[in-house]
């Protein structure tokens, strides 16, 4: 493989295993592997009857039910457990369960300016990219412009945590959950979910699109490492039970179709489970948005992907549902960055993700990268600079956020918010829709006039 994508690729592909051993009398003997799996079955609401029996019958043992999404995750160390378990009757996908990873971003550098401020003094220095979506506060002037509504209107991030107690968020934390397995707190320990949160709704020296909207932890990322497929997908049911208004997922793989360890069918399982997370959410009126990737990739053309690689197949985005809405990054100077994935009918819109400026791109001469060009948010502990589709997603979804506290809460359809964000936003790149930028540049100004 080039070094481009193979370690996104690799990233993809992880594997949850434990490992076992036994010992016979003066013999040692190979130790036996035992593999999580995803079983999906026909029923995409409810779980069949008989289906542990069947599971056990493959030589499987249920580790957790997923039930409002017709799937379970499974332990075995049985090496023909895939092939038993398919030829249930009650079986639409099984496979090995992948992990998802948060979308790292491309550059980060803590903020190591003053401690101390007053107002929103870090807001007015530094957060092009609040003001380029807000037209510079002016959204704030109109109604729902802030989020502020009768009713919370609450965004849902699904990321590594919140640090609840940052005190440009602690005011809008609505609340927090945590499913990663042994850890309660919903606490960030990472800093990227805390930098999504700030820039959806911080409100103290750094600000967020929606100042007044509220954010919930729906943490599913360990201090490190990835998360089960069935960890995130369980938080967007969750979510979706919990009647949030939008959820933001910034983080993201890809799966390689035809990867040599892994059979087509096998990653069937993973996309699967996680489009009917996301359509779950959707149906509850959740409005659903993700990041793009970092990967500079023409995600329209998978086949190409692998074959870059040196590999047959195709490698796909997951996840990339067409009912969430998909968010590429746009710099200062409204170009698409030079990390953004791309492609025609994989975006729908653009919003800011910070990058160095466009002489350093032409160039790559260190000496005229602009640091001030990234984007500026809440950390634990702090603020920092981050830059990468990471940053553009949750600008999205707090924009939706803001139509819905503009229209009222559980008003529109999913459906709808995104009709509005695509129509509204502000035509950028070439003329009309393009593979870059989707419908264009988001504009709150516009969206909530």
């Amino acid at each position: 493989m080039n070094k481009k994508t193979s370690a996104f690729l690799a990233l993809a592909l992880g594997l949850t295993t434990v490992f076992g051993a036994t010992a016979g009398t003066g013999h040692a003997q190979e130790a036996v592997q035992a593999q999580k799996y995803l079983v999906v079955f026909k029923d995409a609401a409810k779980l069949p009857a008989g289906y542990t029996q069947a599971i056990e019958k493959a030589g499987g043992k249920v580790n957790r039910s997923i039930d409002k999404l017709g799937a379970v995750e499974v332990i075995s160390d049985n090496p023909d457990f895939l092939t038993a378990i398919k030829g249930s009757s009650l079986v639409q996908d099984a496979g090995v369960q992948h992990t998802i990873y948060p979308e790292q971003a491309v550059d980060k550098e803590m903020f190591t300016g003053s401690a101390f401020g007053s107002g929103h003094d870090l807001y007015e220095q530094y957060q092009w990219d609040i003001k380029q979506v807000t037209g510079n506060g002016a959204a704030w002037d109109l109604p729902g412009g802030t989020g502020a509504s009768d009713k919370d209107i609450v965004v849902a991030i699904v990321d590594t945590g919140i640090d609840y107690t940052h005190p440009d968020i602690q005011a809008n934390f609505a609340y927090g959950k945590s499913f990663v397995p042994g850890i309660s707190d919903p606490m960030d320990e990472d800093g990227h979910g805390t930098h999504v949160a700030g820039s959806i709704a911080g409100n103290g020296r750094v600000l967020g699109i929606g100042p007044n909207l509220k954010v919930a932890a729906y943490r599913v990322f360990g201090p490190t490492g990835g998360a089960a497929t069935a960890d995130i997908a369980n938080a967007l049911m969750t979510a979706g039970d919990d009647n949030v208004d939008v959820v933001n997922m910034s983080l993201g793989g890809y799966d390689w179709f035809q990867d040599p360890n892994f059979a087509t069918k096998d990653i069937a399982a993973d996309v699967r489970l996680f489009n009917r997370a996301i359509q779950y959410a959707i149906q509850k009126g959740v409005t659903v948005v993700g990041s793009s990737g970092n990967a500079n990739l023409d995600l329209s053309s998978p086949g190409q992907i692998s074959k870059e690689d040196g590999n047959n197949g195709a490698t796909h985005r997951s996840p990339s549902s067409q009912t969430m809405i998909r968010v590429a990054a746009n710099g200062y100077e409204l170009n698409r960055t030079y990390y953004s994935n791309y492609g025609v009918g994989k975006i729908d819109v653009t919003a800011p993700g910070g990058d160095y400026g466009t002489a350093w791109l032409a160039t790559r001469d260190t000496s005229l990268r602009n640091p001030n060009l990234r984007c500026l948010s809440s950390v634990p502990g702090g603020y920092a600079w981050y830059m990468g589709t990471s940053m553009a997603s949750p600008k999205t979804a707090a924009l939706a956020g803001l139509i819905i506290a503009q229209h009222g809460k559980d008003v529109l359809s999913p459906s709808q918010v995104k009709h509005i964000i695509q129509s509204s936003a502000t035509d950028i790149g070439k003329n009309g829709y393009d593979g870059e930028s989707g419908f264009g540049l988001i504009n709150a100004v516009e969206a909530l006039n």
